[in-house]
């Protein structure tokens, strides 16, 4: 996961403009408008008039009362406009290097302030919490418009609408989209006092997430016996899903542990997990029974209940109170973004920029297929016994499970002891993906590798002469195998971070057009992970079956998401809840989009796995990013595989930079965002196998 970032230039509250909507309470504003244009016409002369008459709109819909009356703005909108090419040329040069300077360290800012919360460097100080949930830029936006810098922006660049972007951004020159992007900040007023309060919630809910693991060596069946080896602790979501990944490659020795994390993970949505088990190695926790006893109370055998075997008391909805604290955050910019009243569309129509519609019609498209029966069969019959929810998680179809998790364990550790290993690897494992070794060695010199307190999470720069960073989690015996697959997710991150903002042509296109996009840039990275450990070798067969897999992995990601969405829309419909509340609806759509998408493949109704995920609670409606990634990831590496190099094809796309999804995506591959290019793979995959009979055996 990329963590997102609120700094000045790529918060999470973007918004769209409010085109022609003047700021009441200021007398005669609209009259001193039309003065003020014939006067800088005449000035300017009359091919300055779209860019006139456009700009002091711009200016206007923003100007309030205590910026000052009617002739303080025609003052501030005289003094401010550029007449001339080279004086827009002057003032956006400039105004381009020095944005990358404000947000650069801005960002190093916030990232130091953030580390002892984000790393493994010993316990969090009470004061620590508070400098993790400052926002070192929240006041930036303020002061520009106190002081009129943003006004000067307003007057002389464009403020466009997302319908204008999908309509003409096509057109646009390389320059024309980066003066959009230079607008962007300024599309509303949001208070500093709301800025900072959104960051103190994602910080609380960060922290509170990174601090939930299960210790697994104390979770004990009905008899008592541990399942998981000594000092297996497990963050959740991520490391829970992971390890049942995992066990697949254990066959029927795994499936009891399975079961096991299935029950723990019903538990955590439910709230029914006993609050003294998280993070606490002291108690022994019986998941299925739900008592928990003193740690370590057993016969020599092994195999008897524990003594002094209570029912304890459960987390008091935590989970849901946190959730409605970040909610109740984001819901305080409302009343500022009248274009984008609420974070579902903030979310959608100007982080995304891709209609929520849209986005919902692609994920349906997926649940929906006549496919996805077709490939629950398959994997029926390499396991050999029907579905269980927990296989919603199924990747049996990926070459690692010739090799079992201890055995990628002992590889991985010895490979890479410490971060500063992983970090030294950096270019041998850029060049198998078919990088240049100048290539390599730069993107290396660009990178950071830090141990990560959570599952990890790649933050970037936001000015060239400083680095983009990877935190991944790396265990006292060295990093394990699920902390390497993060590492190389992140990884992929990194490379494009680096690549979007140092090797194109405007810092202000720095990064992609959304969330989805860096997400299916690392997917990519992360679907070769064996292949830089040297245990695999794509072929065409392998090919075949990692289509597969890409397909059952967005049908999993795509109701996860669908409930993410329900969750945001009940909770914009019930802004008084209570955590309680909160927790019975989010249960409640959880198992109705189960039981739409899922009872029919699975058999069983009435599952709330699909509520499980973290980001859910901590990231501000991020999940749909993920099957839109899954999306875009399949779409990229068909280019990939005609190209013929991962390597040389990811730095050409990632040079594109932040433009819109639409005309990022025809410029990599030559078609828009479409889950039809996953669909059509998954199709030609499974056929190819059903015709040569490969469905038996795991």
């Amino acid at each position: 996961m990329m963590r997102p970032v609120l700094f000045l230039l790529t918060s999470l509250m973007v918004v769209s403009p409010m085109m022609g909507q003047t700021t009441p309470g200021v007398p005669g504003l609209p009259e001193a408008v039309t003065s003020l244009t014939k006067e800088l016409v005449a000035r300017y002369g009359e091919t300055q008039r779209p860019r006139i008459e456009r700009g002091l709109r711009q200016a206007a819909d923003l100007w309030r009362g205590e910026d000052g009356d009617t002739a303080s703005f025609a003052d501030v909108m005289r003094t401010h406009f550029v007449g001339t090419n080279a004086g827009l040329d002057t003032m956006f040069n400039r105004l381009e290097f020095l944005f990358e300077q404000l947000n650069g360290h801005m960002g190093e800012i916030g990232r130091e302030f953030r580390a002892q919360s984000d790393l493994d460097e010993g316990p969090i100080m009470p004061f620590d919490e508070i400098l993790a949930g400052y926002d070192p830029s929240a006041h930036v936006i303020d002061d520009f418009f106190n002081n009129k810098i943003a006004f000067a922006i307003l007057v002389n660049f464009p403020l466009t609408s997302l319908q204008e972007r999908l309509a003409n951004g096509d057109a646009w020159t390389r320059r024309e989209w980066a003066e959009a992007r230079l607008t962007r900040p300024f599309a509303a007023r949001i208070p500093a006092s709301v800025d900072l309060e959104i960051a103190r919630a994602a910080s609380e809910a960060a922290q509170y997430i990174a601090g939930y693991n299960i210790w697994m060596h104390h979770c004990v069946d009905s008899r008592g016996a541990r399942l998981f080896p000594a000092g297996l602790r497990l963050l959740s979501h991520w490391n829970l899903r992971d390890q049942i990944k995992a066990e697949y490659a254990e066959g029927k020795d795994g499936l009891a542990k399975q079961r096991m994390i299935w029950k723990v993970m019903e538990r955590i949505v439910t709230q029914t997990i006993p609050a003294v088990v998280v993070d606490n190695p002291g108690v022994d926790w019986d998941p299925f029974a739900n008592t928990v006893a003193v740690a370590g109370v057993r016969d020599d055998a092994g195999d008897r209940p524990p003594l002094s075997h209570v029912v304890p008391d459960p987390e008091p909805d935590t989970r849901y109170r946190v959730l409605l604290s970040t909610f109740r955050a984001a819901r305080t910019a409302d009343p500022f973004c009248p274009n984008a009243p609420t974070m579902i569309a903030r979310r959608f129509n100007d982080d995304r920029e891709i209609p929520e519609e849209r986005v919902r019609a692609m994920l349906e498209q997926i649940l929906s297929s006549p496919l996805v029966p077709r490939v629950a069969k398959l994997i029926e019959q390499r396991l050999g016994r029907q579905l269980e929810p927990f296989d919603v998680w199924y990747n049996g179809f990926l070459p690692r499970n010739a090799h079992n998790e201890a055995e990628l364990d002992s590889i991985v550790r010895r490979k890479y002891p410490t971060a500063e290993a992983y970090k030294q690897d950096i270019p041998r494992m850029l060049m198998v993906l078919g990088f240049s070794r100048e290539r390599a060695e730069f993107y290396a010199a660009h990178i950071d590798v830090d141990p990560a307190r959570g599952s990890g999470h790649a933050m970037g720069a936001s000015m060239r002469s400083a680095h983009a960073h990877l935190r991944t989690r790396v265990e006292a015996s060295g990093m394990n195998y699920k902390g390497f697959n993060i590492a190389v997710h992140e990884m992929g991150h990194n490379v494009e971070q680096v690549t979007s903002l140092n090797l194109i042509d405007h810092t202000l296109l720095g990064g992609v057009p959304n969330t989805a996009f860096t997400e299916a840039l690392a997917f990519v990275f992360q679907g070769h992970d064996l292949e830089l450990l040297g245990l695999s070798t794509p072929d065409a067969r392998q090919e075949a079956w990692k289509d597969l897999n890409d397909f059952w992995s967005a049908y999993e990601i795509a109701g996860v998401a669908l409930v993410d969405m329900a969750v945001w829309h009940w909770m914009y419909d019930n802004p008084g809840a209570t955590p309680a509340e909160l927790k019975e609806a989010v249960l409640r759509i959880a198992r109705e989009t189960w039981n739409k998408f899922y009872a029919p493949v699975f058999g069983v109704r009435d599952v709330v796995l699909l509520g499980v995920y973290s980001h859910m609670i901590d990231s501000f409606m991020y999940l749909p990013d993920y099957p839109i990634g899954h999306i875009i990831a399949h779409q990229i590496e068909e280019q990939m595989k005609k190209a013929g190099s991962v390597g040389r094809e990811f730095e050409r796309m990632a040079k594109t930079g932040c433009v819109a999804p639409d005309l990022w995506m025809k410029k990599a591959t030559g078609s828009p965002v479409s889950a039809d290019a996953l669909l059509t793979g998954a199709q030609r995959a499974l056929g190819e196998i059903e015709r040569e009979g490969a469905g038996a055996g795991r």
